[in-house]
């Protein structure tokens, strides 16, 4: 029965205090900014709303307490916006748990699938 195996796909979501401040969009949106240097341009560039955006960046901003961004508003020469300390850090912190969550998940779900196919093949 060794045709397929069981993968683990795993998006973990941060909460603080209760409540969820931290996930894959958000993460999504951060890189988005570091790389376009425009919250708008991310947002757009992940097929999101602006004010979706605006909205999911502030509830995170204010759950956590601490800024994200660094925001520039337009004018003549225009916006911009760039990660704060804090936004870098939580941002790397957090890929870096995704990364150990994949190893990890990798071996259970070898582990599992392995399982599987012993209780089929009884």
């Amino acid at each position: 029965m060794a045709e397929a195996a069981f993968t683990l796909k795993l998006s973990p979501r941060l909460f603080w205090g209760g409540e969820k401040c931290f996930g894959p969009g958000i993460a999504e949106l951060l890189e988005g900014v570091d790389r376009e240097g425009s919250l708008r341009a991310a947002a757009c560039g992940m097929g999101m709303a602006y004010s979706k955006a605006w909205t999911a960046l502030r509830r995170c901003e204010e759950t956590l307490k601490v800024p994200l961004l660094e925001r520039k508003t337009g004018g003549r020469s225009g916006g911009h916006s760039r990660l704060t300390a804090e936004g870098r850090f939580l941002l790397e912190e957090y890929r870096r748990l995704e990364r150990r969550l994949t190893q990890e998940g990798s071996g259970l779900a070898d582990a599992f699938s392995r399982a599987w196919e012993a209780f089929c093949t009884q």
